[in-house]
């Protein structure tokens, strides 16, 4: 799904949820300026999608019309759809590179991470019967699945074979703080973005 779908996507829902909703709102959660919201608003309404309504009050209300229900569903298929073959591709591409891992002899795996990837990661894990030694990251979190999520500098006390990275976000960063704990390269596991 493209960037338009998801935008269009998040404003019809939003407009769903609360027709009152500001358009200073929408920006933000859109995470643009509030001029180019207002014009993703005036397409949606151009197509049919969103009606405006006025209140004797001066304060203007958004509703979704049936054309704008009909295309927030489509939207809505195309997003999941999209999930689903990403989760999937990850996945495969995930039992890839852990398959190369235990054909090394490599079993032991930390997770490097707390997101979405770390998540279909720890599966992975399991369905491969490989062990997990833990989960690590920059300590905003207590616990990830159950397990606690400890700092990277627990690494110099665990044995491991290879640290797997859950975290895309800023992968050369990470890279380099995993240097300074002297994990060498061929111990990262790095699945770049798709």
């Amino acid at each position: 799904m493209n960037l338009r779908g998801q935008r269009d996507l998040l404003l019809l829902t939003e407009v769903e949820r609360d027709g009152g909703v500001t358009q200073r709102s929408l920006a933000a959660k859109l995470g643009v300026a509030l001029g180019l919201t207002n014009l993703y608003l005036k397409r949606l309404v151009r197509n049919g999608y969103i009606a405006i309504i006025t209140n004797p009050s001066h304060r203007v209300r958004y509703g979704l019309t049936p054309q704008g229900f009909v295309e927030k569903s489509r939207l809505a298929s195309l997003h999941l759809k999209h999930a689903l073959s990403h989760y999937r591709d990850m996945r495969a591409r995930l039992r890839d590179a852990l398959s190369h891992m235990t054909q090394n002899g490599m079993k032991r795996v930390v997770i490097c991470g707390t997101s979405e990837l770390a998540e279909i990661a720890y599966l992975s894990l399991r369905e491969m019967q490989m062990t997990l030694v833990g989960f690590v990251d920059d300590g905003r979190q207590e616990s990830f699945l159950s397990y606690p999520v400890r700092q990277l500098d627990v690494l110099q006390e665990w044995e491991f074979d290879a640290v797997l990275l859950a975290n895309l976000d800023d992968i050369a960063g990470l890279r380099s703080r995993l240097k300074r704990y002297q994990i060498s390269d061929s111990k990262i596991l790095e699945l770049s973005p798709v």
